[in-house]
């Protein structure tokens, strides 16, 4: 097969054909690898590319798979890891200046099993510094471009993980939601973005912003290799307190399953405050033509009501700067990381540690730091932080009787599509505003995924989201996939054939 064939090859469908020998792991790793060097000067999806790593796993398993050995189904695919992620012998570097260089001496849980299964790992991608933005614009390695319109944000703080896929640098990434930052870069570039139930995927070896809303999980280009990605990675970890001791529902079976097409049976509720004032005209347009679509393939809509949703921006806005700034003290220019030492006076703990800060950290890291330090400070706590919570607990009940009426809820992954470089840099408080759909499922811990839904009237991708109760991520890949056969078959395939081909650098 063509180089260019197998990089627009779904998951599952290169994992076939690795099986059937028609292509060895090399060919279809080395012919990533090129893609990358064709097109990613114009992309910088990737801050670091792991050529040699990439390729020795990728003869192991020709190896292994040519002795007869049982291997998993995605032996050999190879796959992208956000850079928040660590890597024993690979560089993580969050995004940040302050961990420039680091090589971690351990692997996260998730990176662990992507090695036992033997998925190559293409190299590391670009993201919003410790994962805090909208739009990858606040990485201290430069911003990272959407494959559908290079002069566009591909969203944040996943940006480069979902760009890679989409510019088919890669069939598989591994993501971090936080507040949404699997499902809106997902959204606005046209690729599918998973967020796990909280603790369905382990994050011990994340480097955490906010712990209590960080998950990690798939980002493709379609529901079933979501699927496959998400049974892969996800499951117990006992070295991850907040990890669910229980067994994952049926992922896969669920995306074949709703992939037939019949969805007779199911509520879907219409979360009444996540449209309508603010959300752009060519994304209501498509968002109405999706729910028609799962009307005629059997399901009832509904509309629901959750009247907390509209404090949720609020509430996530004092919740994760306050335990981001918590999780950040420990860089500190004495343990790992960058030190910078005062150019004159004292060396002193003190003044080494603001020296470092204030070289290492970026603009955006040190604005949340200081109001979440603010928020969790003497004499402001219960006003903010603790009222946070308590409307948290709020967006949970709200879910909880949603989720009495509907099997899930549906809404625009994001309110517009895809901004160009610098329309919000200027205005933080529109910058979080992209969020606005997202973030209820982080603050009650609710698995969402989105998957592209057509194209606004700009030319641009638009992303349906789906929300399932906590550990019903099955039902996620049975509407989703669905949902995505109705749409490619209306289209006449995926959406993705629709972006212009990029330019590729000789």
């Amino acid at each position: 097969m063509m180089t260019n064939d197998l990089t627009r090859l779904s998951a599952a469908d290169l994992a076939a054909h690795l099986v059937s020998g028609e292509v060895s792991s090399v060919e279809a790793t080395q012919a990533h690898l090129d893609r990358i060097g064709d097109v990613d000067t114009a992309v910088h999806a990737f801050l670091h590319v792991s050529t040699e790593d990439a390729l020795a796993t990728a003869r192991d398993i020709d190896s292994r798979r040519a002795a007869g050995e049982d291997l998993h189904p995605l032996a050999g695919v190879p796959i992208a890891v956000k850079d928040v992620v660590v890597t024993k012998g690979l560089p993580t570097t969050a995004g940040s200046k302050i961990l420039k260089d680091w090589i971690p001496p351990y692997d996260a849980t998730l990176v662990e099993r992507i090695r036992a299964a033997g998925l190559p790992i293409l190299g590391k991608t670009n993201m919003d510094e410790f994962a805090m933005g909208s739009s990858t614009e606040h990485s201290a390695y430069g911003n990272t471009h959407n494959p559908w319109d290079l002069d566009r944000i591909p969203g944040g703080s996943g940006g480069g993980s979902a760009a890679a896929v989409a510019a088919y640098e890669a069939p598989l990434a591994i993501g971090t939601d936080t507040g949404g930052s699997i499902r809106q870069p997902g959204a606005v570039t046209g690729t599918v973005g998973v967020k796990p139930t909280y603790g369905g995927v382990s994050r011990y070896g994340l480097i955490a912003m906010a712990s209590s809303l960080d998950q990690a999980g798939p980002v493709t280009r379609t529901v079933l290799d979501s699927a496959l990605l998400h049974e892969l990675i996800g499951g117990h970890d006992p070295r991850d307190s907040t990890s669910i001791n229980e067994d994952l529902p049926l992922l896969v079976d669920a995306a074949r399953q709703g992939a037939i097409g019949d969805l007779r049976g199911l509520r879907v509720g219409v979360v009444s405050e996540l449209s309508g004032e603010g959300y752009q005209e060519g994304v209501s347009a498509r968002f109405a033509e999706s729910l028609d679509l799962l009307r005629s393939l059997g399901a009832e809509i509904i509309e629901v009501s959750c009247p907390h949703f509209k404090y949720a921006l609020g509430a996530y806005y004092l919740i994760m700067p306050s335990e981001a700034s918590s999780n950040l003290a420990k860089f500190d220019g004495m343990r790992f990381g960058l030190r910078v030492e005062p150019e004159d006076g004292p060396i002193t703990a003190e003044r080494v540690m603001s020296a470092t800060r204030g070289q290492g950290f970026g603009d955006e890291v040190k604005r949340r730091i200081i109001l979440g330090t603010y928020a969790l400070s003497a004499g402001y706590y219960d006003a903010y932080y603790g009222s946070a919570q308590k409307v948290r607990t709020l967006i949970q009940r709200d879910f909880d009787a949603a989720f009495a009426q509907a099997d899930v809820l549906v809404s625009p992954t994001a309110p517009t599509t895809a901004f160009k470089f610098g329309e919000k840099l200027d205005d933080p408080l529109a910058m979080y505003l992209n969020d606005v759909a997202t973030i209820p499922a982080n603050l009650a811990g609710v698995p969402g995924m989105s998957l592209p839904n057509g194209l606004s009237d700009d030319g641009l991708p638009v992303g349906f989201q789906i929300l399932a109760p906590a550990k019903a991520d099955d039902r996620l890949y049975r509407v989703g996939a669905a949902l995505e056969a109705a749409l490619e078959n209306t289209w006449g395939g995926p959406l993705l054939a629709k972006a212009p081909e990029l330019e590729v650098a000789r």
